[in-house]
């Protein structure tokens, strides 16, 4: 680990010199040129408000160390003394950029009137908040726990914001959102994210988004606390990946952009997390041992290039809420980084709705305000009566405080929630148990959403000698583990106030063979897996409860039946017994993850043992694994007996149907690989694993992005970058079918603006002009095989100086050179998705295939300008089936 005082922590922010030097008007006059807002009456306050910022923190962190029983408690890492070990964080100051005042709606949107979509919902906030006083402001950047609405009724939403009766403002209600409306019941379980990532389907996100937004605007939820674009999933076994969609920026923003719209559409707010570099779950907050939050130490170039980059997508898709993340951010937290909230978020990417703390996530008031975080959860312990406070002392502005409620109003008037919206939390009481108000949030046109999804999450990495589809009408079929059925108990329960259900993964937690009911496995560790039941969710927050779940052996019943097959079945012995006369075997298994904690591998032994036994005595085996993240398989994947394999993922309440449709040929797998499975799991080098508290910075634990392991090489790049063989690749997906690439057209259009920097004014999602089409690659693909089915077409480029050229031999020399030396500091990353398409085909159907490349997609991040820059020279175009099957090559010179 490198030394945490290292220079390139710290986001510089170059700027060029003024044309001539303006008359010298002292110092105070200058920052009043630079900063309008310290122009007003309350302008000094503010200065000495930030100016005191450092001993704020300075306290904060020891009133959180005294709370934890003293500095000594971590004690000194292995080969340090104790007095090696900073105590302090004194020596961190300066490594995340001061960027102050927040950008207030006033000073740069447009005058109290927003810019672009926003500006009749923000002459509408405005307008609402020079009605409130002072308290009410207050009371709606606070949260207040279990009541909303004008009524008070309890609910169980995640947060939620007191009504303001008098003005007609019945509260707001936050509810997270992972695979639809956790903690409520009558409400569907929508594929997860890491399963919608595996689609590659933006189309689906989007029906996605509108079926699960609209169930969100029935339960009368006003912001939906997803989609999850960070963790993006730079540890290979982080507990958060599954939330997300893909371990690549490109494609994680794209489904983020349509997950955003969608939502939206039905007039919920979507709030985008974690903001930013919340990678891992491991020292995620301080602990009671003194030991702060982990922080992600990223350099300006790979947060842009890669962390900033899906959060960019959801700000141009015009999301109205942000969630700042519980990690510290080159050594400041989250949500009190005024880099990343003031700077990255408000000023650089015109961001014009609020930002709310994550639960738990604020640990200084003040400093919290001015740094650019507008609502707190789920509680106002360091706000409410202290914000109050702090405005009538001036250490708040109440034009900060001004700006803070009218980007909330802003949002909540930007989706028309003044405008016929129900009562927040409706139909969700603390305890479901008890008899409460029905409210039916499901919707007759989302089942064809809830299994087309479950289905094109599966993606097939092994099909030998045709074992899939399996025969019209098998005589008998054999089943095995765990992942197979339902769990023994799916009720409701009181659980300190908040609805909870007993369900498969809770058995995970547990750790003892006897709550699984599992024989012949004394002394198993179950914490890889959930072994009471079928995995059709992670756990966590990111968790749902629909009313009803298809378990795989449920859906496989009904069709034996249907068919009249034989079944045989075990799922609790790790050494079943085959019955020889299967004509199939198959064997479920999963691998679990959560938020709180992250794996402590990538694949588990009884599962794999499970697996080797009955491949030794079935000649037909096919498995299926519903993997919360990468699951590695390489213990069994060569066994000549193992005929097929299906990663299934998450697939949320059609698990079981879905299943039954590709077995039997109904359906035909079109899903693909969103991250990078290994042959080992020290192929993932340093980012197998989350960083722990070590050496000088025990107290303060360091996880560095811009080290030799990283800087941007993340799943596909490093393994690109390091020629390492993966067992399947990114972007890898079998079919039924086969399919045949050509034609490859290349085509910079006639009016590209090319030059070096964008120019545009900034709007949502940036200057405008990066959003330029710049050029267009198209393609032929063609349905070369027997059986129609829909093909993931991928363009990949080779940015000039960023390592790659144009030749198509992986392995070549000159694919990992490039003749363009413009900029060697992107040197790290050979090629990069910029583009996917899922065209389906009929047998013998080609169609053509379109990716229109923009002036971001062709830029790279310069650090010294602070902006997007285009290359000159010649760009390699690769298009295909994956990150390492593309035979299509060309260029494209800028």
């Amino acid at each position: 680990m490198k030394s945490a005082t290292s220079a390139h922590y710290a986001m510089r922010e170059a700027k060029p010199p003024p044309p001539s030097a303006p008359p010298d008007v002292g110092w105070f006059g200058r920052l009043q040129q630079r900063f309008p807002i310290l122009q007003k009456k309350r302008g000094k306050a503010l200065l000495i408000a930030i100016l005191c910022l450092p001993l704020l923190g300075l306290l904060g962190l020891l009133a959180l160390r005294n709370r934890g029983g003293g500095a000594g408690d971590g004690g000194a890492a292995p080969g340090a003394s104790a007095g090696d070990v900073i105590t302090d964080d004194a020596s961190f100051y300066g490594y995340s950029e001061p960027v102050y005042p927040s950008p207030q709606f006033d000073d740069v949107l447009a005058a109290m009137t927003g810019v672009g979509a926003w500006s009749d919902a923000y002459s509408k906030a405005v307008e609402f908040v020079k009605q409130l006083t002072l308290e009410e402001k207050v009371g709606l950047a606070s949260g207040v726990e279990s009541s909303t609405g004008t009524s008070g009724t309890l609910n169980s939403c995640s947060g939620n914001i007191a009504a303001i009766p008098r003005l007609n403002f019945s509260g707001l209600c936050l509810t997270d959102a992972g695979q639809g409306v956790r903690a409520a019941d009558f409400v569907s379980g929508f594929p997860s994210g890491i399963h919608v990532g595996a689609s590659w389907n933006k189309a689906l996100a989007r029906s996605r988004a509108e079926s699960m937004g609209l169930e969100f605007r029935v339960k009368g939820v006003n912001i939906a606390l997803g989609p999850v674009v960070g963790p993006l999933g730079r540890v290979a076994t982080g507990g958060r990946n599954w939330e997300g969609f893909a371990a690549d920026p490109y494609l994680c923003g794209s489904l983020a952009y349509e997950t955003v719209q969608g939502v939206q559409s039905q007039g919920v707010i979507t709030s985008t997390k974690h903001f930013i570099g919340n990678e891992q779950e491991t020292h995620r907050q301080p602990n009671s041992d003194g030991i702060e939050s982990v922080s992600s130490n990223i350099d300006d170039k790979t947060m842009h290039e890669l962390y900033l980059w899906p959060f960019q997508d959801a700000v141009y898709a015009g999301t109205g809420n942000i969630m700042c993340s519980y990690n510290r951010v080159n050594n400041s937290y989250g949500c009190a980084n005024s880099k990343t909230q003031n700077g990255l978020l408000k000023t650089e990417l015109g961001f014009q709705g609020a930002v709310t703390s994550d639960w738990g996530a604020l640990h200084a008031g003040v400093a919290s305000a001015l740094a650019g975080m507008d609502m707190v959860m789920p509680n106002s312990n360091l706000w409410g009566d202290k914000l109050t406070e702090a405005v009538k002392n001036g250490s708040i502005p109440e034009e900060r405080l001004d700006d803070m409620v009218t980007r909330i109003m802003a949002s909540w008037y930007q989706m028309r929630q003044d405008e016929d919206f129900p009562e927040p939390g409706i139909g969700m009481p603390p305890d479901l148990s008890k008899r409460h108000q029905i409210v039916d949030a499901r919707n007759i046109s989302s089942q064809k959403v809830l299994l087309d999804g479950a289905i094109e999450g599966h993606v097939l990495v092994k099909n030998a000698d045709g074992a899939l589809p399996l025969q019209e009408k098998p005589k008998m079929l054999s089943v095995f583990g765990y992942s197979a059925r339902n769990p023994d108990q799916w009720n409701f329960k009181p659980n300190g106030g908040i609805a909870a259900w007993t369900f498969g993964g809770e058995s995970a937690y547990l750790g003892r063979d006897t709550d699984a009911g599992f024989s012949g496995a004394t002394g198993q560790d179950w914490s890889q897996i959930a072994p009471n039941g079928t995995l059709f969710s992670g756990g966590g927050s990111g968790a749902v409860t629909p009313a009803s779940v298809s378990a795989p052996f449920d859906a496989l019943t009904a069709r034996a039946y249907d068919d009249g097959t034989v079944l045989a079945w075990d799922f609790l012995s790790g050494e079943p017994d085959v019955p020889e006369n299967s004509d199939a075997c198959l064997v479920l298994g999963n691998a679990f993850a959560s938020e709180g904690y992250d794996r402590s591998g990538l694949h588990d032994d009884y599962t794999d043992g499970l697996i080797r036994h009955v491949a030794d005595r079935c000649n037909n085996t096919i498995v299926v694994l519903h993997n919360a993240g990468i699951r590695l398989v390489d213990q069994w994947i060569d066994h000549a007996n193992v005929t097929a394999v299906l990663l299934a993922h998450l697939p949320g309440e059609a698990s079981g149907r879905a299943l039954v449709a590709l077995l039997y040929g109904d359906a035909n797998p079109s899903g693909r690989l969103p991250y990078t499975v290994a042959r080992n799991e020290s192929d993932y080098g340093a980012l197998l694993n989350a960083d722990l508290p070590e050496g000088r910075y025990s107290q303060f634990p360091q996880s560095d992005f811009d080290g030799d392991e990283d800087g941007g090489l993340i799943d596909y790049r490093r393994f690109d970058k390091r020629n390492i063989t993966p067992r399947f690749e990114f972007g890898f997906g079998l079919s039924y079918t086969t399919f045949s690439y050509a034609n490859l057209r290349v085509d910079r259009r006639d009016d590209a603006n090319i030059d070096e920097y964008p120019t545009g004014e900034v709007r949502e999602g940036g200057p405008v002009d990066l959003w330029d089409i710049l050029a267009t690659v198209q393609a032929d693909v063609a349905n070369a095989g027997g059986v129609a089915g829909a093909e993931v077409a991928q363009l990949y480029v080779g940015i000039p100086g960023a390592g790659a050229g144009t030749n198509s031999n992986f392995n070549s020399t000159d694919y990992h050179s490039s003749s363009n030396s413009s900029d060697s500091s992107s040197s790290n990353v050979v090629r990069q998705l910029r583009g996917f398409e899922k065209p389906f085909l009929n047998v013998s159907e080609s169609a053509t295939v379109a990716f229109n490349l923009t002036r971001r997609d062709l830029s790279i991040w310069d650090v010294p300008a602070q902006k997007w820059r285009l290359q000159k020279g010649d760009y390699g175009v690769f298009v295909g089936a994956s990150s390492r099957n593309l035979p299509l090559t060309g260029t494209l010179t800028l």
